[in-house]
């Protein structure tokens, strides 16, 4: 068996063109220029990388984009009043504070303070309280766990009554993907480090979706014959062979994995390109909400 390949790129491609789409019908019906704040603080450089890749991306679909940065030893008080700002400010639909935060700074309350109506990266405590209880629904859902089942849905899979493998926990991938499983009626497993058995486990598995962090953890031989595999790993490992010296790998094992699996995403190409496109859909529809 040669699993299918999940194509993440030419998806999100597919996606962009109808937000493009739906900013330009927007404006021609008098609504708002959709506009997203990012609030970068530190000298990250991987963040610094993620935010200015949001920001090319918001101005390809016609998007506004405000850039907000704050230095490393930006004090509490000083975020949460640059969110409250921006909170006020109608030009702006869609607030993302990249993370992670420098240390020191209280995260959960600097997200807390985000309007729960420009929550666009769905990490308001509300937003995820909403996603865990029965018969409520969030405003706005996490980019890149929704961006899992939007590549789900495009390969085929059938998520009603699945049984559905989550390997990993973060509050950013692994717990709201899982959630969004259970929403869809799957019958979800979440793992982690203490898991016994770990291989077992994701053999059972009609989906998997691999976000634990470890390059090519994930083995061939770990994968139900015909399963939906969703690896969200970005990892770096070394390569003499590339100009930088190291290339990026999954959490799964791709080639050993592509001979067992039904579909795949690969890594890089896979995961990454649904997370700022469904970031771009949310801050839209935020604005659609916020119209006269």
């Amino acid at each position: 068996m040669t699993a299918k390949i999940i194509d993440g790129k030419e998806i999100a491609a597919e996606i962009r063109k109808e937000i493009t789409a739906g900013v330009e019908a927007l404006l021609a019906d008098g609504g708002p220029h959709p506009g997203l704040a990012t609030v970068l603080v530190g000298d990250n450089p991987a963040s610094h990388t993620y935010v200015r890749a949001k920001r090319k991306a918001c101005a390809e679909v016609g998007i506004e984009s405000f850039g907000h940065e704050l230095p490393a030893d930006a004090s509490q008080a000083e975020v949460e009043k640059l969110v409250s700002e921006l909170n006020a400010d109608s030009a702006v639909h869609g607030i993302l504070v990249q993370l992670p935060l420098p240390a020191g700074l209280d995260e959960e309350a600097i997200l807390k303070a985000i309007s729960i109506e420009k929550d666009v990266d769905g990490f308001h405590p509300l937003n995820i309280g909403r996603l865990a209880q029965k018969g409520r629904e969030p405003l706005f859902v996490p980019c890149t766990p929704a961006g899992c089942l939007v590549l789900l849905r495009k390969a085929g899979a059938k998520l009603e009554g699945a049984n559905a493998v989550v390997v990993g926990r973060s509050n950013i991938v692994g717990m709201p993907a899982a959630l969004l499983l259970v929403k869809e009626n799957a019958t979800v497993t979440i793992c982690h480090s203490k898991t016994t058995d770990l291989p077992g486990v994701c053999r059972r598995a009609d989906i998997l979706i691999a976000a634990i962090g470890r390059a090519r953890m994930i083995r061939g031989d770990w994968i139900k014959p015909g399963a939906y595999v969703i690896d969200v790993g970005t990892n770096r490992i070394d390569d003499p062979t590339t100009k930088s010296g190291y290339r990026q790998v999954g959490d799964v094992d791709f080639d050993e994995a592509m001979e067992v699996a039904g579909a795949i995403t690969p890594s890089p190409g896979g995961v990454g390109p649904m997370t700022i496109t469904l970031l771009l859909q949310n801050t839209l529809r935020s604005a659609s909400r916020m119209r006269p």
